[in-house]
């Protein structure tokens, strides 16, 4: 029995049907069978199912002998098909590279739900793909699987049977087809939706939706668009024939509305003679559907008076009208806009003549994020070395909580912004700064960088378009020759940063500041951060920091971490933080996993933490100044390196345990393997290449470099010297009260894991 039942209806499509065949049985995931019907279409679509018949026994040719349309095409091949989900697919349409398996692996992850709603993208003749607009209902993000009434918004996506996969014998047991006719998605998509006990989506397109400049079926012009009207009544009928189904008539009725008020508006649909007749039969459904009571959104309301009181010249008229308001609303506010940009123009051009102040230093952190990394270690440590120095921190609105009380905050592009820019003397970041930025004689820019590097940075980039992003290397290379110091943690990184930013900046390799708190917190500091994020002082915190991917477009975990959790037993919690780029938590508030996307300070969340878990993150190379445990757990390496690329391979020179798969990362923390002799022997050798310099000092020295000019700075602290302050963990291994036996946790039940053997 194959996995999937991809059904392909064909009728007047041959130039197409090609493309969306071989888009199916090229597919990464070849577990399936492909049922191809020929709708008794007079073109060539019956003898090109037949070739790719022949040539792959996946397919399954169907051809009817006479020409039904949609429904019962799709009908002839729900009867034939085998597979345990449903996929259809039209004749002009393609599936996206590697959809499938996105599909397979999406269903698999959710507990095989009824329905799995997927995104799509038109694709138009002109070569323009346009993503579907109402993309984020699909949002992966909460429970899941679930159901219609916990959310309500999958009813706004387009209602059409290809942007979702069906469990096959869900559609028997309710006996689920398609109808006769125009608009035949209607009568099927909104009963699945309303009858599955179980559904998730895929924040992903896997659908190509061809807009083809002529032929399209719903832009001909045609009587067959009053079809309409029955597949409603045909909607209406089945909620009537489940009442549990009896709260969702107001929903539906206002779907219909907005439908049979689209079809009458699109002028290309129906005969300008049927116009009239048309609107009089959606005057009549709309009382017959209606809700008495039930509100109608303002939005909604111009249609609904179209449909209701037939006012299709007013309803012309006001829309017309509207659409004159937001077009003057759009100019004016552009008009606006261009002022107040060439306002600040002009402020900016005026404060570029005045003296810089030498008293004035600002700062910024990963593009108006809050007070942090490299950079809010240097701000502190001026305010700390350098008092006379007045310093302000660049962040947007929403982060400036964030900033200390005496620190002055800026708003991006704001006045006092450009003024702060134009004069202070030095400059900080751990990125560029604005573009427009003019670095003017006599500043002095410290670029921080975000940690130490593993992954492929700067020109590096140029052979890794996919994580580039259409990076411009020649303004990358602008900004490069506009810093004065770039601070480094180690010998790695210096040479690193000079070959992919080359420039005539001075290299301070003097540590990472960030990871100076490591070397000053107290065991007390630590006791109340755990209690701030609400830690159980007998539990083992894991902190898992993965990194961005740059193959996906959505981030999420690639560890089930409430399972982790449930194999390892209640002694262990996970503080489960996402990288800093877009991409969404990466768990839910609630339970023994904390979602600690949005705390302010990484750092504080290394010293709560226990061990680190994490993939490509440069998070391990300043968890190691921690003397903590570190575990890597990377399963999509070969996809990883082929995307972004690493500087070493972290197998052969890892911080710790590595686990290749999630079993494994389990079997390591039950045996006590993650903070065992090898592990430690192991971190003991990262920390002398990575943390050479971060005794507690790295911020001091680059202080004393950049502001006094000081040379002879404070010597570095040997490592066998430093002790950074213990994990709660540790500190209870360590105390005569704890026996071997509570040092480990048991073996999970079930079968055995392998444990990494290093």
């Amino acid at each position: 029995m194959p996995r999937f039942s991809v059904i392909v209806p064909a009728h007047k499509v041959q130039a197409y049907l090609h493309a969306c065949l071989e888009s199916v049985l090229s597919q990464s995931y070849p577990d399936l069978e492909l049922i191809a019907v020929d709708d008794c279409s007079p073109d060539g679509c019956g003898a090109v199912i037949d070739e790719f018949a022949a040539r792959d026994p996946r397919v399954h040719a169907v051809h009817l002998p006479e020409n039904g349309g949609l429904g019962p095409a799709r009908n002839a091949g729900l009867a034939l098909a085998t597979g345990d989900y449903l996929v259809f697919l039209d004749g002009d349409d393609t599936l996206t590279p590697h959809a499938l398996r996105a599909i397979a692996d999406r269903l698999k992850e959710t507990g095989e739900p009824d329905v799995l709603v997927y995104d799509y993208a038109r694709t138009y003749w002109s070569g323009d793909t346009v993503r579907n607009q109402a993309a984020g209902q699909l949002t992966e993000q909460g429970p899941a699987p679930f159901r219609l009434e916990d959310r309500p918004g999958l009813l706004h996506l387009l209602m059409v049977a290809w942007n979702k996969a069906y469990r096959r014998e869900f559609v028997q047991e309710h006996g689920f087809s398609f109808p006769p006719g125009y608009y035949e998605d209607t009568p099927w998509t909104y009963p699945t939706l309303l009858a599955a006990e179980s559904i998730a989506t895929l924040d992903r397109v896997c659908v190509h939706y061809r807009q083809r400049r002529q032929g399209n079926i719903l832009s001909t012009t045609s009587r067959s668009h009053f079809d309409v009207f029955e597949q409603y009544d045909r909607v209406f009928a089945y909620v009537a024939e489940h009442p549990e189904l009896t709260r969702w008539r107001p929903v539906l009725f206002r779907r219909m509305v907005d439908h049979l008020a689209k079809v009458f508006t699109h002028r290309e649909r129906l005969p300008r003679a049927a116009r009239a007749e048309f609107l009089r039969k959606a005057r009549a459904h709309y009382r017959r559907y209606r809700v008495p009571g039930s509100p109608v959104p303002l939005s909604s309301r111009l249609r609904h008076a179209l449909v209701r009181w037939s006012l299709h010249r007013t309803y012309h008229t006001l829309q017309s009208a509207s659409a004159l308001n937001r077009r003057t609303a759009k100019r004016t506010a552009k008009l606006l806009r261009a002022v107040r940009a060439f306002a600040l123009r002009l402020h900016y051009g005026i404060q570029l003549r005045l003296p810089l102040r030498a008293d004035r230093a600002v700062f910024a952190a990963h593009q108006g994020r809050g007070h942090g990394c490299n950079p809010g270690a240097l701000e502190e440590a001026f305010r700390a070395h350098a008092p006379h120095i007045r310093t302000a921190w660049i962040a947007r609105p929403e982060h400036h909580h964030a900033v200390p009380t005496g620190t002055r905050r800026l708003t991006p592009d704001t006045a006092a912004y450009w003024t702060a820019l134009a004069r202070s003397k030095y400059l900080v970041n751990n990125a560029d700064f604005d573009r427009r930025m003019r670095k003017r004689h006599g500043q002095v820019f410290v670029q921080t960088h975000h940690g130490t590097p593993l992954k492929h940075m700067g020109l590096d980039l140029q052979e890794r378009p996919a994580a580039a992003h259409g990076l411009d290397f020649e303004q990358l290379l602008a900004g490069v020759d506009q810093w004065d110091h770039v601070v480094s943690a180690n010998r790695h990184s210096t040479l690193t940063w000079e070959r992919v930013f080359p420039g005539t900046y001075t290299t301070l390799e003097y540590g990472s500041p960030r990871n100076d708190v490591f070397q000053k917190a107290t065991s007390a500091e630590v006791a109340r951060l755990r209690a701030s994020l609400g830690i159980p002082d007998d539990t083992v915190a894991i902190l898992y920091a993965p990194t961005h991917r740059d193959y996906r477009r959505t981030q999420r975990a690639d560890l089930d971490l409430e399972r982790v959790l449930r194999r390892l037993g209640p002694r262990f919690v996970v503080l489960a933080r996402a990288h800093f780029r877009p991409g969404g938590p990466l768990a839910q508030h609630g339970g023994r996993v904390v979602d600690v996307t949005d705390h302010p300070s990484v750092e504080s969340l290394c010293l709560a933490s226990d061990a680190l878990v994490t993939d490509y993150s440069s998070l391990m190379f300043d968890y190691a100044g921690l003397d903590r445990p570190i575990v890597i757990h990377a399963e999509d390496r070969e996809a990883y390196e082929a995307a972004r690329g690493t500087y070493f391979d972290l197998r052969d020179f890892p911080p710790g345990a590595v686990a290749r798969s999630e079993d494994e990362l389990i079997d390591i923390f039950a045996t006590g393997h993650w903070r065992g002799s090898r592990s430690t022997q192991l971190r003991a050798a990262f920390r002398e290449r990575f943390c050479p310099y971060d005794d507690g000092r790295a911020a001091e020295r680059v202080v004393r470099h950049v502001v006094f000019g000081e040379r002879d700075l404070p010597s570095v602290i040997p490592l066998e010297a430093r002790h950074p302050v213990p994990s709660t963990a540790a500190n209870r291994a360590h105390s005569p009260q704890t026996t071997e036996a509570q040092a480990t946790v048991p073996r999970p039940a079930g079968p055995p894991a392998v444990a990494d053997r290093l």
